[in-house]
């Protein structure tokens, strides 16, 4: 992004002076701004009306008694381009550009979209097709829409990809502080890393929320998102377009290309980016980061006045990886003098409802058990309805009780409800402004937790292991062709990955004798066969000469029966390896976005029975690449299980390094895919590679 620019977009996020040009729209978005809070001078653009919003029109752009520092712009599409250029020659700051019908159209929007990027210069342009910016802190909204919302001095900035998502979004009932709302649409000229960028140097945004449907430059959005975990600002991601309908969705509502999920998510863990798996996951995982912030470790302490409450807690708490470490001899000898004789002492902690609201009773119990020194605290507080009872001063009076003991204790704490809407606003906003996260929902509140703890270990990792730039991309292939097996082997003969001892027998030569030792393998070549073993292309275990030599003839007259069509290179025979401690299999593909992706998982047909995958986006370091094996249910296998042998990991990662400058060192390959490689003790064996490249 050009100097020029963002200089414009500070100039559109905290503007002097508002234009609105438009009809309708015009007089929502001016109603509003004032909604809002914003006390500057708003101009209304129309040709044809006097006024607008009360406010008197301005009949031209060139009108304006001043260059405006924000625009917003709801006008059919012929007209926004050419608004666009009068804008940018009146030497305004940011616009708004409401209007849809660009790129996410077809190629006549498109054509339109590159006509915009023409006119606008170095215009901060927003959308098109977007609902526009909410600045919170400022006092500013150039939203088409009524907006919800609320900012106690500090907040999460939030950009999405879908304008009703965004809506949807200052809607909730969740209590979520909101420093900015930023609804991108197609990004044709800022994009959401432009906006990241930008909201990193704000003292009062805690934490980013990002709604991804794609990513135009996957590079340049690594460059800032690295830029927000040196300054320690959570990014938590909602990426949607994961199914084949979602994909397709998305690329005709933002013009956007979704990629592949798994792709995604390794670009995310790359970069110490929180995942959010739905808009709940989301909200609560954004709240707790911006109320509570991040626990320095996993060690929780719980506390309910309902035994239901305490086991949902532990049993929701152990799949995250987060515990409940039981109280030390102390602390119990101290809870057993203070509790009722029917509560046992644990963690979670049911302190039972004989001292409930009772705050001499609750404030000691809440003390002494966090003495034991803990990395955050939960209680679990269902509030009644209003009018229901009048039984909330003893919910309050618990509250109170928790917040005093957290608030010594020094560590992140949240109040979560078991049903969602069973926290009223009132006591949300209560327990906000004493930094307690009001959390609906325990599943969502510990999911949230384990959210922020993992961005604080790989946020760790990260800065002792800087990720390297990635790979450059390429275009994607318009036509490929593979390897025989053979052939794709010999591409990785100058790396530490060994090859079966083998021979290559051209058909129609006679078979009489063989150098290798038995049992062989015995497989056909051809570069039109990339699953041998479903086209009866592969055999395993042949112990003898007269047994090869029948093998040979059997499986040639099978494939010429089968696949009389395919090119065919001979067979290929290998002596077995023996001694196999864990089978890997490893594929290392161009990505039109990414760059190079690896991915590893359980080889044979293992990789295909088990989800026992893992991706990451290249370069990684030996770290991540260790990281990545120990994911794998197989590491347990490679690591020595039960008594047998362990792989040489070092060897394995050098194996893995050479394995990705293999493809990296050739631009004709697309793809490299080893399955299995064999490990043994001593030895990283290719029994099987199939090699795509592109014809150029």
């Amino acid at each position: 992004m050009t100097h020029n620019r963002i200089k414009n977009l500070e100039r559109l996020l905290n503007p002097r002076h508002v234009a609105i040009i438009g009809g309708r729209d015009a007089e929502v978005v001016i109603k509003e701004c004032r909604r809002s809070g914003y006390d500057g001078p708003i101009w209304p653009v129309n040709p044809n009306r006097e006024q607008i919003g009360g406010l008197r029109c301005f009949k031209h752009i060139q009108d304006l008694p001043a260059p405006p520092d924000a625009v917003f712009l709801a006008v059919p599409r012929k007209a926004a381009i050419e608004c666009i250029g009068d804008l940018r020659d009146r030497g305004a700051g940011g616009v708004v550009c409401y209007t849809a019908g660009f790129g996410e159209t077809g190629d006549a929007g498109a054509k339109a979209e590159k006509s915009l990027i023409e006119a606008a210069g170095d215009l901060a342009l927003v959308g098109p097709n977007c609902y526009g910016v909410i600045n919170y802190h400022r006092g500013l909204a150039l939203w088409p829409f009524a907006h919800g919302g609320h900012h106690p001095g500090f907040g999460a900035a939030i950009v999405t990809q879908s304008g009703m998502f965004s809506s949807d979004l200052t809607m909730s009932q969740r209590s979520l502080p909101l420093s900015y709302m930023v609804s991108a649409g197609n990004q044709s000229v800022l994009r959401l890393e432009d906006f990241v960028n930008a909201f990193i140097e704000q003292d009062h945004v805690r934490a980013i929320g990002l709604h991804i449907e794609g990513l135009p430059d996957p590079a340049g959005f690594e460059k800032v998102a690295l830029r927000a975990l040196a300054c320690d600002i959570p990014i938590v991601a909602l990426k949607t377009g994961s199914s084949q309908i979602g994909s397709q969705l998305t690329i005709s509502h933002t013009g956007s290309m979704s990629g592949t999920d798994k792709t995604y998510s390794a670009f995310f863990d790359r970069l110490g980016i929180i995942r959010a798996h739905d808009p709940s996951h989301f909200l609560e995982t954004l709240k707790f980061l911006c109320v509570a912030g991040k626990p320095s470790g996993r060690r929780l302490a719980g506390f309910t006045c309902s035994g239901g409450g305490a086991t949902m807690l532990a049993d929701y708490a152990e799949p995250l990886g987060l515990s409940f470490p039981q109280p030390s001899t102390t602390t119990k000898t101290a809870l057993s003098a203070l509790l009722p004789h029917t509560a046992t002492v644990s963690n979670p902690l049911d302190y039972t409802t004989p001292i409930w609201g009772i705050t001499e009773k609750t404030h000691p119990v809440f003390v002494a058990t966090l003495a034991d020194g803990y990395d955050a605290a939960v209680i679990v507080q269902d509030y009644p309805a209003a009018g229901l009872d009048e039984s909330k001063p003893y919910y309050q009076s618990d509250a109170d009780s928790f917040i005093k003991a957290t608030s010594a204790a020094g560590i992140p704490s949240a109040i979560c409800s078991t049903i969602h809407e069973n926290l009223d606003l009132e006591t949300r906003n209560y327990l906000i402004t004493h930094n307690v996260a009001p959390m609906q929902g325990i599943n969502e509140c510990l999911h949230a937790v384990a959210a922020a703890t993992n961005y604080r270990e790989r946020r760790d990792e990260i800065m002792q292991h800087p990720a390297v730039e990635l790979y450059p991309t390429m275009p994607a292939p318009h036509k490929t062709y593979m390897l025989n097996e053979l052939a794709g082997k010999q591409k990785l003969a100058n790396s530490c990955v060994d090859i079966p001892a083998h021979e290559h027998i051209h058909t129609g030569d006679k078979l009489e004798k063989t150098a290798l030792s038995f049992p062989l393998a015995l497989k056909f070549l051809s570069p039109d066969l990339a699953h041998k073993t479903e086209a009866g292309a592969v055999q395993l275990g042949i112990g003898d000469i007269e047994s090869l030599q029948i093998s040979v003839a059997n499986m040639q007259s099978h494939i010429g029966h089968t696949n009389p069509f395919i090119k065919q290179d001979g067979f290929l025979i290998e002596e077995m390896v023996s001694d196999v401690i864990a089978e890997l299999m490893v594929s290392v593909r161009r990505d039109p976005q990414f760059g190079l992706v690896l991915m590893l998982s359980s080889g044979g047909i293992m990789a295909e029975l088990f989800d026992d995958a893992t991706t990451l986006i290249l370069p990684a370091g030996r770290v991540s690449m260790m990281r990545a094996l120990a994911s794998l249910r197989i590491s347990k296998l490679i690591e020595g299980y039960r008594g047998k042998g362990s792989v040489d990991k070092d060897k394995l990662l050098d194996c893995l390094e050479q394995i990705v400058s293999v493809i990296a060192d050739d631009p004709a390959i697309v793809e490299i895919e080893i399955n299995p490689i064999m490990l043994t003790a001593n030895k990283i064996v290719a029994v099987d590679a199939v090699v795509t490249c592109r014809e150029i």
